[in-house]
């Protein structure tokens, strides 16, 4: 499965962090999030996050949906589906309605998954 580029499957747009950037400090979006660089703090994505393979999150992560290729240092909260591709490397906790891991994508932590874990208000909509 490969991933998408500037507009979701629903035609919004999506904000991009390309390679080589870095940004230090809490980055919130409303709309979809394309990341191929580094946030050095807690992330939060109204909609759909997509993480490249160059991707590297240190800080927790908030998002409705998330496919995840790069490296995160930290918590993950998805209220939807989280897809972990096959160079996906989390160190942290997971929690989210459904997930797909393919094979090679790791995670060490714990990992909570399931309807009312991710509705869980504590949990899923922390906030960052």
């Amino acid at each position: 499965m490969g991933l998408p580029n500037a507009n979701d499957k629903e035609g919004t747009m999506m904000t991009v962090i390309a390679k080589g950037t870095t940004i230090e400090g809490k980055f919130i979006c409303s709309e979809n999030v394309r990341l191929d660089g580094t946030i050095n703090g807690d992330l939060k994505v109204e909609k759909r996050l997509v993480m490249g393979d160059t991707s590297e999150v240190n800080g927790n992560i908030h998002a409705r949906d998330a496919a995840i290729k790069g490296r995160i240092k930290g918590d993950v909260n998805v209220k939807e589906a989280l897809h972990l591709m096959d160079t996906a490397i989390i160190e942290g906790n997971i929690v989210a309605k459904t997930m797909i891991v393919e094979e090679g994508a790791r995670y060490n932590g714990s990992c909570k998954i399931g309807a009312m874990i991710a509705a869980t208000p504590s949990l899923a909509t922390a906030k960052v």
